[in-house]
């Protein structure tokens, strides 16, 4: 089944906080896909719409908006929508945004829960929706800091609403995907380091302290991918994000990157995210606010 479902690198850098989507559009046409961040939908104009959240599906009304946790599979399908004006407001956050020992104090108790159930996703309901619509619509006219506070603050108004709903079944996210390993996170924090630069097995197995051969079945085992997947994958997320907030030309950007050829990036980028560079920067630019 995961071979069908596309694994979307998101834009974000380990130096970001959140980021903020926005388009009105006509129709829905992002495929089922899954990411390592929470990701909070608003869509206005939706009904008629099909909802597609783990093994959960539904049609959607007008308004709507679902939190889904790190790595389950989601998407949204046009179906009977005959909206021409389609209005979709996405906030990723990553995983760790939110330290645990943070989210065990008193006061974060139900915005802790309420990310542990996003594992199921969850829909909310249409009064919380009007309730928080406009601080959700607001937040990226916010700037720094206090657009943090913001999306704390929009969180755990979520959190303590009435009449949230659990959509998929438990233990439907994609597993191979939570680390929870010292030594994967090193690997991953070498390659975030020098993705610019050549990176070879060799060396990536000695950050681990395992032989190559150990080392390859290790990372396969681990994230489902092999070491230069893993790699590529760090790579088109600079690059996706050199793509909306840079003026780099897309060979720039591939070289940047660490793509020793422009033809390889193209391959790479259009087989993992289904669109060429240049579709992408088009359309992205000037909707993502990144905080």
């Amino acid at each position: 089944m995961t071979n069908n479902i596309m694994h979307e690198i998101t834009p974000l850098t380990p130096g970001d906080c959140f980021t903020i989507f926005s388009r009105v559009k006509k129709k829905f046409d992002f495929p089922l896909h899954y990411h390592e961040e929470y990701e909070l939908n608003l869509i206005i104009n939706g009904k008629g719409a099909r909802r597609v959240i783990g093994e959960h599906m539904e049609v959607i009304d007008d308004l709507e908006l679902v939190l889904i946790g790190p790595n389950l599979y989601h998407s949204w399908f046009t179906h009977q929508c005959k909206s021409e004006e389609i209005t979709e407001i996405t906030i990723q956050f990553h995983k760790d945004l939110f330290d645990e020992k943070f989210l065990k104090r008193n006061q974060l108790s139900f915005l802790k829960s309420m990310l542990e159930s996003s594992q199921r996703g969850i829909v909310f309901s249409p009064e919380t929706i009007l309730a928080l619509k406009g601080k959700l619509l607001g937040l990226a006219r916010k700037n720094g800091f206090d657009s943090v506070l913001e999306l704390l603050s929009i969180l755990h108004d979520l959190s303590i609403s009435r009449n949230m709903r659990m959509l998929s079944a438990p233990g439907l996210a994609n597993e191979n995907f939570y680390y929870n390993s010292r030594r994967i996170e090193k690997v991953f924090e070498y390659m975030n380091l020098n993705y610019t630069k050549p990176v070879t097995l060799a060396e990536v197995a000695k950050v681990a302290n395992m032989t190559e051969a150990s080392f390859s079945r290790f990372i396969k085992k681990r994230t489902g991918k092999t070491f230069i997947d893993s790699l590529n994958e760090i790579r088109l997320g600079h690059a996706s994000r050199m793509l909306i907030d840079s003026t780099s030309t897309v060979a720039e950007i591939a070289y940047k990157c660490g793509f020793n050829n422009i033809s390889n990036f193209n391959r790479i980028f259009k087989r993992k995210k289904l669109c060429i560079p240049k579709e992408f920067r088009e359309t992205y630019t000037g909707n993502q606010v990144f905080i």
